[in-house]
C-alpha cells in the first residue's frame, strides 16, 4: 500500500502544469459550456435541479477553473446524472476532470490499483467539499449523491504511439458523504462506503476498493508563475 508521506512526494516530482513555463493568469470568466444546460438534463426531476441549483454549478465550473488550474473540465460534465444501473431516477451532482500531468517513471511503475488510490486521495475529497460550497445544494435531500470522475495520462506515450489515459469514477451516496463533509468521516471511510468503477484506457477494469488517506496536495501546490485573476478568492 501506498503510503500518504510516499504519495505527497511523488504528486510534487510528477505533476507539471501546463502554465509552469511563464506567467499566467486565468480569463476572468470560466467556461460555460462545462456545466449541462438545464434543458438537456434527461429527465424532470434532473431539470429540476439544474434549474434551482444553476447558481451553485456556475460556482463549481467557476472555483475549480480559477483555482486548480492544472484540472480540465470536461464539456457539458458538471450536472445532475443518473448513475448507470441506479433504480428508479436517481440524481448524483456529478463532475468529470482530466488531471494534466506529466506522470514520472516512478509513477507509472506503481499498480493501477496505487495510482487510483493516489488520485482518489488528492483529488475526490476536495471536489467533494466544492461540489457541496452552497448551502442548498448540501441540505437538499432531493440531490442522492455525488459522482466524481478523474482521468489522467498512464504514461509517457513512446513515440509514435497513442496516449493512454486511466479513469475512475467514484459514486458517493449523500448520507456518506453528508458524513464525510461534516468531518465524522475520513478519505479511508469515503474510499470504504463509496463505490468505484475503473478504465484502462477503453477497457473497463470493473470496481476497485481502494485504501485512500487524506492528502493535502490540492490545498497545498500552486502552479508556478499562475496568478489568480483580480477579485477571486480560493480556499
Amino acid at each position: 500500500m501506498l503510503s500518504r508521506s510516499f504519495a505527497i512526494a511523488l504528486g510534487v516530482t510528477t505533476l507539471i502544469a501546463v502554465m509552469a513555463g511563464g506567467a499566467a493568469s486565468a480569463s476572468p470568466d470560466a467556461p460555460a459550456d462545462r456545466v449541462l444546460p438545464t434543458s438537456e438534463h434527461t429527465s424532470p426531476k434532473a431539470q429540476s435541479l439544474a434549474s434551482k441549483h444553476a447558481s451553485a454549478l456556475r460556482d463549481l465550473n467557476f472555483d475549480v477553473y480559477h483555482c486548480l488550474p492544472w484540472v480540465e473540465v470536461a464539456k457539458h460534465s458538471i450536472g445532475f446524472f443518473k448513475p448507470r444501473g441506479a433504480p428508479d431516477d436517481k440524481r448524483f451532482l456529478s463532475i468529470r476532470v482530466y488531471i494534466e500531468q506529466d506522470p514520472s517513471p516512478q509513477f507509472a511503475n506503481l499498480t493501477f490499483e496505487d495510482r487510483a488510490a493516489a488520485m482518489f486521495s488528492r483529488y475526490v475529497g476536495p471536489l467533494l467539499r466544492r461540489m457541496n460550497r452552497s448551502p442548498g445544494v448540501m441540505n437538499d435531500d432531493a440531490i442522492d449523491g455525488f459522482t466524481v470522475v478523474l482521468e489522467w495520462l498512464k504514461r509517457m506515450p513512446a513515440r509514435g504511439t497513442r496516449p493512454v489515459h486511466e479513469t475512475i469514477a467514484v459514486f458517493v451516496d449523500k448520507v456518506d458523504a453528508d458524513e464525510y463533509l461534516v468531518g465524522r468521516a475520513g478519505s479511508r471511510e469515503l474510499a470504504t462506503r463509496g463505490h468505484v468503477l475503473a478504465w484502462d484506457g477503453e477497457t473497463p477494469r470493473g470496481a476497485l476498493k481502494l485504501a485512500a488517506w487524506d492528502d493535502d496536495f490540492v490545498s497545498t501546490f500552486k502552479v508556478k508563475n499562475y496568478q489568480v485573476p483580480s477579485g477571486v478568492t480560493c480556499h
